[in-house]
């Protein structure tokens, strides 16, 4: 390994980042002018990063830099991927400093986007401007893939991860943002753990639509077009998924037991070579544990009506489902219809892609974050599990064979619901334990 040049400033760099409103959800309002600010000011933050590395520009806001190597492990690139997109701030929230103030305070940088993803992204910037300055070069090529519109399903990294293939490059190794370092991983497992996304749920929107005969308010009938759409909604419950422990969940239980003291570590046990069984008590304990083992029904979006005394002749809901590794976009619609039971609703599916499958454990790239964990969070283990929201990889699970999800920071219960959430911020030893993170998995590519 190198001796590592480490530039002081992490905390401001970032802090420069978050000032910049890159709003991808309020593309309209803002154009484009933030998130070409954001562009250029990665250049002036980190000049070696861009002056070494070359820099294309696919779709309006993706932007891929090439980092080549030195040949020695010919075998295959290895991509870092992150996105400098953040969601819509509500302005009915109160947080305790400015969201765009991007200030250093308390020990940590504070702002949207600081953990999701402008921290998780300065970190890999970093190590790579400081490892360019002790004049490093990696066994492998490099390619540092950001995307400025993650929020709201953009093209950029799927038209980047489109190039690299039809130039047939196959990346050895992935990782996008996901997972993190935290406490307690499951309700009864003590100690910290990275949890490292092998496997991504599926995503879909789905529009319910129904019509109804309209009229004055005073006379209506049994069934409107508003409470059918109601009903069909209601239907849709906790129970409408059967779950299911998928072959990630049963590596995580098997790999928290081996770290876990007393009787935890039996039940563990028992729940690891248990799938039927864990597939019920992680759908009892709700939240998160059932997430992991069945795909999820949120409703997110009603409309219908014109005004108060008018029964309107149409109403809808949009649904936003996660689905569950080892299940189709198709076989979730066909249990949609099945349980709304009203052949009068509409069921659209505005957008979907399927589930991830599951990368492997066992095999070198792991290994190789493992050892990068050893270096940057020493004795913490790296731990698979299921990614339950949507990232920027799933456009390069379809033809990379190993693909992950971990951001190396530090996050507490707290800083995880802060993200698209208030008070969003990441500890500054965070950012520095980041970085030397990916300085690790960068030199260890031979």
């Amino acid at each position: 390994m190198t001796t590592p040049t480490v530039r002081p400033g992490i905390a401001d760099r970032l802090s420069q980042l978050i000032r910049i409103p890159t709003v991808s959800a309020e593309l309209e309002d803002r154009g484009r002018e933030p998130f070409e600010a954001f562009v250029a000011l990665i250049a002036e933050l980190y000049p070696l990063v861009h002056e070494r590395l070359t820099l294309e520009r696919h779709t309006d806001f993706g932007l891929l830099f090439h980092w080549r190597g030195s040949g020695a492990e010919p075998d295959g690139a290895v991509v870092l991927m992150a996105h400098y997109d953040v969601v819509p701030v509500d302005e009915s929230d109160t947080w305790t400093h400015p969201p765009f103030g991007g200030v250093i305070a308390d020990g940590s940088v504070h702002g949207r986007g600081a953990l999701d993803d402008k921290g998780p992204l300065i970190v890999v910037l970093e190590a790579v401007e400081n490892l360019l300055a002790d004049g490093f070069v990696p066994a492998r090529d490099v390619y540092l893939s950001f995307g400025g519109n993650e929020e709201t399903y953009g093209k950029a990294a799927e038209e980047i991860a489109r190039v690299l293939r039809e130039r047939g490059i196959v990346p050895w190794l992935v990782v996008d943002e996901g997972g993190a370092v935290v406490d307690a991983p499951l309700p009864f497992v003590p100690g910290r753990a990275a949890m490292i996304g092998v496997g991504e749920k599926g995503v879909m929107t789905v529009r319910l639509s129904a019509r109804g005969d309209g009229g004055h308010a005073s006379a209506p009938p049994s069934l409107t077009a508003v409470r059918r759409i109601a009903r069909a909604v209601d239907r849709l419950g906790p129970t409408t998924f059967r779950p299911r422990a998928s072959p990630a969940i049963l590596r995580m239980l098997s790999v928290l037991a081996d770290r876990t003291p007393g009787p935890a570590r039996h039940l563990l046990r028992l729940l690891a070579s248990a799938p039927f069984l864990t597939a019920r008590v992680f759908a009892a304990l709700g939240g998160e544990p059932a997430a992991l083992v069945r795909t999820t029904v949120a409703p997110t979006m009603q409309s219908g009506g014109t005004a108060a005394n008018v029964l309107p002749s149409q109403a809808s809901a949009t649904l936003n489902l996660r689905i569950a590794l080892g299940e189709t976009t198709q076989q979730t619609v066909y249990r949609l219809r099945r349980r709304i039971r009203d052949p009068l609703v509409a069921v659209e599916v505005v957008e979907a892609d399927e589930p991830s499958p599951e990368s492997p454990t066992d095999t070198a790239p792991f290994a190789l974050l493992a050892a990068a964990l050893a270096v940057s969070h020493p004795g913490v283990p790296a731990v698979p599990y299921v990614m339950m929201a949507a990232t920027d990889s799933r456009h390069f699970h379809r033809f990379a064979p190993a693909v992950y999800r971990f951001a190396p920071l530090d996050m507490s219960n707290a800083q995880r619901a802060s993200i698209h959430g208030v008070d969003e911020s990441v500890e500054i030893a965070a950012l520095e334990r980041g970085e030397r993170f990916h300085r690790a998995l960068i030199e260890g590519l031979g």
